[in-house]
């Protein structure tokens, strides 16, 4: 090899390798950060609870049970297992046939803590809290105060409840 493209190759090489060790070198971009859509998402399940009291307070359980996914596979712990919307809203129905069994709804010490997926949105919630019910008449259903744990699921219709797990 002539000495003149012997001093000449590592120049070449050299100009060859630059753009792959700068590359190397540079920051790397910051991580995408997901929008504030938790405060959202927990101020629309809290939302979704205070309507339930209060479509309860009125005597409306159909407009109650609309936090409830619309589901077979919905289900309901209490002191049996329900699976269905329909058999969730029948027993609520027939555990407070009248006004005065279903008395007054409160919640308290709720906590809500959202779940987020692998893409950084949260389409999974875990609600526990307290709930009493003030009233002199008792039905079918004869417990006046609990707690609960709830699952709720985003999907089309927004936040709604699959699985609620109540005991006293």
């Amino acid at each position: 090899m002539k000495p003149s493209l012997r001093l000449l190759l590592p120049l070449v090489l050299f100009a060859a390798a630059a753009p792959l060790m700068h590359a190397q070198a540079a920051p790397a971009p910051p991580e995408v950060q997901p929008t504030p859509q938790p405060a959202k998402d927990e101020a629309d399940i809290r939302a979704a609870i205070t309507a339930q009291s209060e479509a309860w307070n009125r005597g409306d359980i159909p407009i109650f049970m609309q936090s409830y996914e619309d589901s077979p596979d919905t289900t309901f712990i209490g002191q049996s297992v329900r699976k269905g919307y329909q058999p969730i809203l029948q027993r609520y129905q027939k555990g407070y046939s009248s006004r005065e069994q279903m008395g007054t709804l409160t919640f308290s010490d709720i906590d809500v803590r959202l779940l987020p997926s692998g893409c950084g949105h949260s389409e999974i919630a875990l609600v526990t809290g307290r709930f009493h019910l003030d009233r002199a008449t008792h039905g079918e259903a004869a417990k006046d105060d609990g707690i609960f744990s709830l699952v709720w699921r985003k999907g089309p219709h927004g936040w709604k409840i699959i699985l609620d797990h109540t005991s006293n």
